[in-house]
């Protein structure tokens, strides 16, 4: 009895421990990598692997990480995020590296007419009329290249007063996409992947800091295949996803 209580024992660890190798790989990832990551987690799972996503924006889910929230890999769309979390310890320093790259657009809706042609003094609050500017809040990445893109060109004091922020880019797309606001700054990717909007124009990449996405572990999971997604997403068949999407992938340092 005593033996078949130890095979138990031992099958019954070694079933937890396949449990636990078997665990998805959860990704805590930037709203605007939402359409090109689903494809990249369908594309993984083809060969086995099994990844979960949960988008929102780069400062919200590095607070959910601080907090103790179980992720095992965050992709950031801002290095200011990701450095929160290194400078708390919270990323395995040695797996981060840059992946991608992106243009900030001034959008409008499909329909509408409205043209501005980007530049030092555009007349943006003009353009907007009675209406705002959909943009996303002052601590998401998306909202602070906005920010230093009109303040770069000179039109933050004319439109400072007539924002409606959202909680991260995508409310900010949405905010457009159904007649809303009037105009929306997001990324050219955001607008690429919305048929009710339009890109007016691309702002300069000289006039905010240069848009990248930064991606590392997390340093308090213990999920062994996390490595694997890592190097997943660094590989041909991601990249391939990434610029289908209008991201520019960047070369592995």
């Amino acid at each position: 009895m005593k033996l078949l209580g130890w095979i138990a024992a031992v099958l019954a660890a070694s079933l937890m421990a396949s449990v636990a190798q078997a665990a998805p790989v959860t990704v805590f990832a930037a709203a605007s990598l939402k359409n090109a990551l689903d494809e990249v987690g369908a594309q993984y799972a083809k060969s086995g692997g099994d990844v979960r996503f949960s988008y929102a924006a780069s400062s919200a889910i590095a607070r959910q990480i601080e907090q103790g929230a179980p992720a095992d890999i965050y992709v950031s769309a801002d290095t200011d995020w990701m450095n929160y979390l290194a400078d708390r310890k919270l990323i395995v320093a040695a797996s981060r590296r840059d992946l991608l790259t992106n243009r900030l657009a001034l959008i409008a809706p499909a329909d509408s007419r409205a043209a501005l042609k980007i530049g030092k003094g555009m007349p943006l609050a003009k353009a907007l009329g009675d209406g705002r500017l959909a943009v996303a809040g002052p601590d998401v990445p998306a909202g602070k290249y906005a920010k230093a893109s009109l303040s770069a060109l000179g039109v933050w004091g004319g439109v400072s007063g007539k924002l409606a922020q959202a909680e991260n880019v995508r409310m900010a797309l949405q905010y457009v996409a159904r007649g809303e606001s009037p105009l929306g700054i997001v990324y050219d990717t955001d607008a690429k992947v919305e048929p009710k909007v339009r890109i007016v124009g691309l702002f300069p990449e000289g006039t905010h800091p240069k848009i990248v996405y930064p991606v590392a572990r997390v340093a308090a999971s213990k999920n062994p295949d996390a490595a694997k997604f890592m190097a997943y997403l660094s590989g041909p068949q991601a990249a391939a996803v990434f610029r289908k999407y209008g991201f520019t992938v960047l070369a592995p340092r």
